[in-house]
């Protein structure tokens, strides 16, 4: 086949059914190549890796006659406000900061203390925490997890693909595509592309270290996966507090084909607005904001070419 694919794993907490999110991934990745690039009826075939069902008994729902139960979804799929996807300029004091930055060693309570979280980020860190808890703590739901996407990887072995992971999804795609490159070595990930990752935390950083890297070889430092051909990039934004570290390159180093993770940090515009007001709800973790950023949208029309 020659359509390019494109594979999404999600990220952390309970999510909608399978088909919602699948649509509402795309949607997203084509609303920003249509606003951004101009780039109308992309052809690209599209697969979601969802684990959330080995999580979570029953996925959220968006029936409003039951607006108060906990497994309404309050943040759906909305199309960006007009004039909201905006370019993040790097500029000085984010330089500064991506030298200044070393995670390694902190708390997580340090971390928030440092970075001025509020309750918003607790409870998202909160979340964070709980699922990481049940992956690490879990073999056989790790393994499972890992599983879902090492399948449909093999069945797609040969094809252009880029493999767009989100948050927690972004842990489980990385340890899947390290075990695929022992496995499988000659195995191509075109392009890999974390959004929102907390791969910079010393914690997973730390459990990376544990499972995969040598101890006493040349290099004990964790790296950019061996399957990952052409290029890995990761988009975060700084008001992420999932994405603590927003500079991945200092802490993963080069592959054997010369892959470095590059670093883009963005503008995640989404917002949905509260009911029966005007004031609107920003999260900048959510997946839908960070595929149709303005930087996002460039690196996708490139690859689709």
């Amino acid at each position: 086949m020659n359509t390019p694919l494109i594979i999404g794993i999600h990220g952390l907490a309970n999510k909608p059914p399978k088909d919602q999110l699948s649509k509402w991934w795309q949607t997203s990745i084509e609303e920003g190549l249509e606003k951004n690039e101009s780039v109308s009826n992309s052809k690209f075939d599209f697969e979601m890796i969802y684990w959330a069902d080995q999580l979570y008994k029953n996925p959220l729902h968006q029936d409003d006659n039951f607006h108060f139960d906990a497994l309404y979804n309050t943040e759906p799929y909305v199309e960006a406000e007009t004039g909201a996807l905006k370019s993040k300029k790097d500029g000085f004091l984010d330089a500064l900061a991506a030298k200044s930055i070393d995670l390694a060693g902190e708390t997580l309570d340090s971390l928030k203390e440092r970075f001025g979280f509020n309750s918003f980020a607790d409870a998202f860190l909160g979340k964070l925490l709980r699922d990481l808890d049940l992956y690490y703590q879990n073999a056989d739901t790790r393994s499972s997890l890992r599983n879902t996407l090492t399948q449909s990887l093999k069945a797609n072995e040969g094809r252009k693909i880029m493999l767009i992971a989100h948050s927690m999804g972004s842990i489980i795609a990385y340890d899947a595509i390290t075990l695929l490159g022992k496995e499988k070595p000659d195995f191509r990930v075109d392009h890999f592309v974390t959004i929102g990752s907390p791969l910079g935390l010393p914690h997973v950083k730390g459990k990376i270290i544990e499972e995969f890297v040598h101890r006493g070889s040349e290099n004990e430092r964790v790296r950019t996966p061996t399957v990952v051909r052409s290029n890995w990039t990761n988009f975060a934004d700084r008001k992420d507090p999932v994405a603590l570290d927003v500079h991945l390159s200092d802490d993963y180093g080069v592959n054997k084909g010369g892959i470095i993770c590059d670093d883009d940090l963005v503008h995640n515009d989404y917002r949905i607005k509260k009911s029966g007001g005007n004031e609107a709800d920003k999260n900048p973790h959510k997946s839908y904001g960070y595929l149709r950023t303005p930087e996002f949208s460039k690196l996708m029309k490139r690859f689709l070419e």
